[in-house]
């Protein structure tokens, strides 16, 4: 365990620089924020992980976890709301599994930061902080480290060999899905992509197995010339540090016999597949289950796309959501259920959003357009206090009615649930400047004691 450091709240980096503690073979401003943050998380959180169901394109609340059966027809849209397992709380007939289980469940149904924008939107609920517009110069730029990436570098992984943060089955597709990465804590700290879909019989692992003809001794020689390469010029000092770095992590990863076993999706029993449901969605959150109980600390489940317009090239809203919705629904349920029969539940977190929500009233293409002034976003916990439905959103669904919640306070929430304090722990970016890992969310405290 790191070492106690004395309280670094007002220390600047010049401070830093004249005690000798930056530079060459010297602790950076970074790593002394680790060790501080590392030191002062709870022990009964130590081990703590989350799952992220990320929904890229954004999902229609009234679909999903905010339904509306009582609005017009062009706002309630194509679907009934189904009664749940919580007295007075309905979810969106597609959603039978959850319903079941909403007594373990809370939906925070008043998330909110008022733009439409894919890019932004993306960015905003993956880091805590508002994105690049779509049609900026630098739209692809993170401005920010992501919420997984902050966990692997604060937390690493739960188990020694294991990589502390994972993107199944991969990390593209949907709608500008962009920042998943480290940005500026270096690239270390991105995640191992899977890159494979594990609902099909040719799954495997990219980057767990050496190329034909590439042993162990050449791969190090390969490693020890890219280490020589140190008198580039300065300004690519920092591409080729994330690049090594990640690099490192990848090695190790290569000579694990834990790693490649914790991925080995074929040691589950059918029936228990079958109960995540035979489709991407279900069986990377199996494959999720097996990662955080093999020691990852943050693995983000991408479950793509849900930008839909219904007009050329995107679905309408019937079309998309019988599409996407049951096969989401049976991911988390079976994960849910999973995780509370083998007694994981405590310490998983699961969480499942998108950037934002869409619009309340459908358009003339039968699809809904984006909406950010008010969407839902899912959290499962045993270690939370669950069956509660948290804000509320106007009759048709529209704005927030009571307890507006931030892209920050859903993070907030995240973190506190790592034992990480966001706004305690500084990073350096770019410009060497110290930023906090949040400048103002509080995690929503109706999910604590």
């Amino acid at each position: 365990m790191a070492r106690n450091l004395s309280d670094c709240s007002g220390v600047t980096r010049r401070n830093f620089v004249q005690a000798g503690l930056l530079g060459a073979g010297g602790l950076g401003l970074a790593d002394l924020m680790k060790l501080k943050a590392e030191a002062s998380i709870p022990a009964k959180q130590q081990d703590t992980n989350v799952i992220l169901f990320w929904l890229s394109g954004g999902p229609g609340h009234m679909e999903t976890w905010d339904p509306k059966p009582d609005a017009p027809a062009d706002y309630r849209g194509p679907f009934q709301s189904i009664a749940t397992s919580l007295s007075d709380v309905r979810f969106g007939e597609l959603m039978p599994e959850q319903a079941k289980l909403a007594e373990h469940l809370a939906v925070l149904r008043t998330v909110n930061h008022g733009s439409g924008d894919h890019t932004k939107g993306n960015h905003w609920m993956l880091t805590g902080f508002e994105g690049p517009a779509f049609n900026a110069p630098d739209n692809r730029v993170q401005r920010r480290p992501s919420m997984g990436s902050a966990a692997s570098f604060l937390r690493g992984a739960n188990q020694a060999g294991m990589p502390p943060y994972v993107g199944v089955p991969h990390l593209k597709g949907g709608t500008d899905n962009l920042f998943h990465y480290s940005s500026y804590i270096g690239g270390g700290s991105n995640p191992f992509i899977v890159n494979s879909d594990p609902n099909t019989s040719s799954f495997s692992v990219q980057n767990l197995t050496l190329t034909k003809g590439l042993s162990f001794d050449r791969l190090q020689n390969r490693r020890q010339l890219l280490g020589s390469l140190d008198r580039l010029p300065h300004a690519h000092e920092k591409m080729i540090l994330d690049v090594d770095e990640h690099q490192q992590k990848a090695f190790e990863l290569l000579n694990s016999k834990g790693v490649r076993s914790a991925f080995d999706i074929s040691a589950e029993p059918d029936a228990l597949r079958d109960s995540y449901g035979r489709h991407t969605f279900g069986q990377s959150a199996l494959l999720a289950r097996r990662l955080i109980e093999h020691g990852v600390t943050f693995v983000t489940v991408n479950c793509v796309p849900w930008d839909h317009h219904g007009s050329a090239g995107r679905y309408k809203t019937e079309e998309g959501a019988r599409k996407l919705i049951p096969p989401l629904d049976a991911a988390i349920a079976g994960l849910i259920r999973d995780l509370m029969d083998r007694g994981l539940y405590e310490k998983t977190l699961v969480v499942a959003m998108g950037e934002f929500g869409r619009t309340p009233r459908m358009n003339i293409h039968a699809g809904r357009d984006h909406w950010g002034r008010t969407f839902s976003v899912l959290m499962g916990c045993g270690g939370m206090k669950m069956g509660q439905v948290i804000g509320r959103s106007s009759r048709y669904g529209e704005t927030v009615v009571e307890r507006p919640i931030s892209p920050q306070d859903v993070a907030a929430t995240i973190y506190r649930h790592l034992g990480i304090d966001p706004q305690k722990v500084m990073f350096q970016d770019r410009l060497d400047r110290p930023l906090p890992l949040l400048d103002d969310g509080e995690a929503v405290s109706e999910l604590f004691g």
